[in-house]
């Protein structure tokens, strides 16, 4: 495990979390992630700290309402939200990190156009 950082675009959102030095990263192609460029680092809810903006995110929920992606009201940016594929973790968004963290993830590609045989297909490789 090693420790990575990093936030939002304006920096009201910050967060630092513990997280495997060469994780499998998901790669969704869903509307909300291919929109945003959002590659998936999970971290487990206790190796991730808010250091501070909770009260800068705001809340989107839509389609089942299980996945709460939360947004810095000042920039815009989602860093970090809570996946309805891993229920106990954050999933982080790779390129909100700070430089320097010394990864080597291994990506995988997730198929959230199709999103209950692609969880399906996740949870029987896991």
């Amino acid at each position: 495990m090693i420790k990575v950082s990093g936030g939002c675009h304006c920096g009201a959102v910050r967060f630092e979390a513990a997280v495997d030095a060469s994780p499998e990263m998901l790669d969704c192609n869903c509307s909300a992630c291919a929109g945003t460029g959002f590659l998936h680092l999970f971290a487990s809810h206790e190796d991730f700290t808010l250091l501070k903006g909770g009260n800068d995110l705001i809340s989107y929920k839509f389609g089942s309402r299980q996945a709460d992606h939360l947004f810095c009201r000042h920039c815009g940016v989602k860093s970090f939200y809570q996946p309805r594929s891993h229920p106990d973790c954050w999933s982080i968004n790779f390129h909100c990190l700070d430089e320097g963290h010394e990864l080597a993830p291994r990506i995988r590609p997730f198929d959230g156009r199709n999103w209950e045989k692609a969880k399906a297909v996740l949870n029987a490789t896991d």
